[in-house]
């Protein structure tokens, strides 16, 4: 698969990218795109919850009154889950909602969302670019230029440039990331995905699980 090569300043180039169809074009797999995107926000919650059990909360043990003959509720102590303010009866606890899933069905969601977004015209492929020093104005220019000001917008780098980092840190919906980082959760988050040309080959390898980032 080819895709048109765009300056910053939105116009064409001469020149195509030339991308693996393995990773660019391949039928996305539903059901895993959806596993993996589960995996991510269940590994994002605290899972902190918790309530009182009747063996916790604050207050004597002795039995109220008789168990028979009273027409009330045969209950205990004060305690008692029938009561206001008495124990939960299994009530949430600490715990760790994440899982996990094998490294090819999470190199499998990758290339699908990656798929699906080539196959909307959600992925654009720009001449390498960085900037002098970190402006905001910089990142509002190229986003003007493409047209995707109020959009969510990934941009993808072959290495770590902070000043590109910088530059799009303030602006709402737009994250920057080095091309072997993001996860299946934030290729489909974004609404248009800006990807370096040099990088391309980064993020076909990091995909294709040939580096230890995909390990991520």
């Amino acid at each position: 698969m080819k895709l048109d090569i765009y300056k910053i300043d939105g116009s064409k180039t001469s020149s195509k990218a030339e991308l693996n169809d393995s990773i660019f074009a391949i039928e996305p797999n539903e059901v895993v795109l959806y596993e993996d995107v589960r995996r991510h926000m269940a590994n994002k919650r605290q899972g902190t919850a918790k309530t009182k059990e009747r063996a916790e909360v604050a207050g004597s043990t002795k039995k109220m009154y008789r168990q028979k003959g009273t027409g009330n509720a045969r209950r205990g102590d004060i305690k008692s889950p029938l009561l206001r303010k008495g124990g939960t009866v299994f009530g949430p606890k600490p715990r760790s909602y994440g899982f996990r899933m094998n490294k090819k069905a999470r190199q499998l969601a990758r290339k699908s969302a990656l798929s699906l977004k080539t196959g909307a015209g959600e992925v654009i492929i720009v001449n390498d670019f960085t900037f002098d020093a970190p402006k905001t104005a910089q990142v509002v220019d190229i986003l003007e230029a493409f047209e995707l000001s109020g959009k969510k917008v990934l941009f993808l780098t072959s290495e770590t440039d902070f000043n590109v980092y910088k530059s799009a840190n303030n602006i709402p919906k737009v994250d920057v990331l080095e091309a072997y980082k993001p996860t299946t959760y934030e290729l489909l988050n974004a609404d248009v995905i800006i990807i370096q040309e040099s990088a391309v080959p980064v993020l076909e390898s990091s995909v294709a699980g040939k580096t230890e980032e995909a390990k991520a």
